[in-house]
């Protein structure tokens, strides 16, 4: 992925890396599904935290493996804003460093949305942290895989863990990291247009739906990642090739309902889907750009 520029805005960022990650968990524990579901990635820990029907992996192993391609970036602890932006501005820093990526991702979603959306859309803040940290929403581990919590308007990374993910699904690749932002910044613009609410709301109504409901929300997020890939590229944000439009339709693939049901050596059981089969993710992500609208992401009517 080459981007236009190397200007970064890193008053977009809240870095939690040092101290353990923003200060332990509070007396209220794990947060719940309503953060966005639970991440793009934090599903596969459903799987190997206790929903498994028995062998499987091993989760402490993959906790404690550091991928071979480790970069410096996730080396570090916490910097300074110019520090971060001295590094980010080296050449290739922003391909080079995790964590310039991302906020550079981050910082491309933010005024693609706002062209879209006008002035009066407000972008979400980044948080990387390490281990742990506090939201809005409750407390959170790194067990979640990236997230977004509507309460405090903020996507969280902890970007070890997202490496290591990624590595274990097989989902690699630049684009494949720029997909799961612009997944979790999808959820951050239902939260904005008032999706999110009204899908809470109605599977209070009829909890029967819960699941139904919270899969389309998965899905339209999936979309609206398109939706920004194309326009990015299009506007010249980003340039995107064939082969980068692949890596995030395999990580589209990787995480998958049914692909990780039988990666955590389970059969494959719909009712329990949150966020959709390896299909129908690559078919809402695929929507998404090759429409470039973000009103063609309308999952809640399709059959």
């Amino acid at each position: 992925m080459e981007f236009d520029d190397n200007n970064i805005n890193t008053n977009q960022l809240e870095d939690r890396r040092s101290g353990g990650g923003g200060g332990g968990m509070p007396s209220g524990g794990m947060m719940g599904a309503g953060a966005g579901g639970l991440g793009l990635l934090g599903l596969i820990l459903m799987m190997f935290l206790g929903g498994g029907s028995g062998g499987g992996t091993d989760l402490g192993s993959i906790l404690n493996q550091t991928p071979q391609n480790q970069t410096q970036t996730q080396q570090q602890g916490q910097v300074s804003s110019a520090d971060l932006k001295a590094r980010c501005g080296e050449p290739d820093g922003l391909q080079k460093y995790d964590d310039c990526f991302l906020l550079k991702v981050m910082n491309e979603t933010s005024e693609v949305w706002t062209g879209v959306l006008g002035s009066g859309y407000v972008e979400p803040k980044v948080v990387f942290f390490k281990g742990r940290t506090n939201t809005a929403c409750g407390g959170a581990t790194s067990n979640l895989g990236p997230f977004y919590c509507p309460g405090d308007d903020r996507v969280y990374f902890d970007l070890d863990y997202l490496n290591t993910l990624q590595s274990q699904l097989g989902a690699q690749g630049r684009y494949a990291q720029a997909y799961i932002a612009a997944h979790e910044v999808g959820h951050h613009l239902q939260n904005k247009l008032g999706i999110e609410k009204q899908v809470r709301q109605a599977q209070q109504r009829n909890p029967k739906l819960t699941n139904q409901l919270g899969v389309k929300m998965e899905l339209q997020a999936d979309c609206f990642a398109g939706v920004f890939g194309r326009l990015a590229n299009d506007k010249g944000n980003i340039k995107i090739t064939r082969v980068e439009f692949e890596q995030a339709m395999k990580a589209a693939a990787a995480v998958g309902d049914d692909a990780i049901q039988r990666g955590a050596g389970q059969r494959v059981n719909p009712e329990a889907f949150t966020h959709g089969t390896s299909a129908q993710r690559q078919q809402w992500f695929t929507t998404g750009f090759e429409s470039g609208d973000y009103r063609q992401c309308d999952t809640f009517k399709a059959a």
